[in-house]
């Protein structure tokens, strides 16, 4: 788990890089949530998405986002935090050029930079997006969504309240072919606290029904969950 340091749009970017054995293995790139709220790459939401990346064979990167830890800059209300996220997807790029495809995961505002980066690069196939505060930005970008992803968040969410996720989520146009999964997580908040270990499970239930090819049961069961609400 060696620690890299990456030249930012406005400077070093600090990050921790796990090279895959296979030459086209894919990558995984990892976004933290908020700087202002404490985010960082070191919290124990993007540690376990981290490893959990690595030991399926993905070349794995997370980072800090300018003005986070030992990365140069200040935060940049989301415009640079998207440019430092594209550059450190190239920087995985161009070590990996026969990389098969790539993913991306996002915790809470890291999701929102990491929806946005999946409109920009088409190699991105698939993402994980924990928290996504639907609520408090836009995500009307997604139009359409390009790729099919997993949408993880508490019941106890006081942030980014699930009701609010669901609304906004439904609104989502995806492309034929593809498919936004819901997933709540009984009793977390936001950051997850207490719950990691549960959210590791689903985010790793999720890709072994991806990599299988399969069509992912949690669908069904968000579904009847609604149904069972109205």
């Amino acid at each position: 788990m060696p620690e890299v340091i990456i030249p930012g749009p406005e400077g070093r970017l600090e990050g921790h890089y796990s090279p895959a054995e296979a030459e086209d293995a894919p990558l995984a790139l990892i976004l933290h949530a908020h700087p202002q709220g404490g985010g960082s790459m070191n919290t124990r939401v993007m540690t376990g998405l981290y490893d959990i990346f690595r030991r399926r064979g993905y070349t794995t990167l997370r980072f800090n986002a300018r003005g986070v830890g030992r990365s140069v800059g200040e935060y940049d209300h989301g415009q640079g935090e998207l440019q430092d996220a594209a550059t450190v997807l190239d920087w995985m790029q161009a070590l990996n050029p026969n990389a098969s495809f790539c993913w991306v995961a996002g915790h809470s505002f890291g999701s929102w930079i990491g929806m946005q980066l999946l409109m920009r690069r088409p190699e991105i196939r698939g993402f994980i997006s924990v928290s996504p505060p639907m609520n408090m930005y836009d995500f009307g970008f997604l139009a359409p969504c390009p790729a099919s992803g997993l949408l993880i968040y508490g019941s106890d969410d006081r942030i980014c309240p699930p009701d609010e996720i669901e609304r906004v989520s439904e609104k989502i146009r995806i492309q034929r072919g593809t498919l936004l999964t819901h997933k709540i997580v009984p009793g977390a908040g936001h950051l997850f606290d207490n719950h990691v270990e549960e959210l590791e499970t689903e985010v790793e239930t999720y890709l072994d029904y991806r990599h299988n090819g399969a069509v992912d049961p949690s669908l069904e069961e968000y579904m009847q969950t609604k149904k069972g609400r109205r």
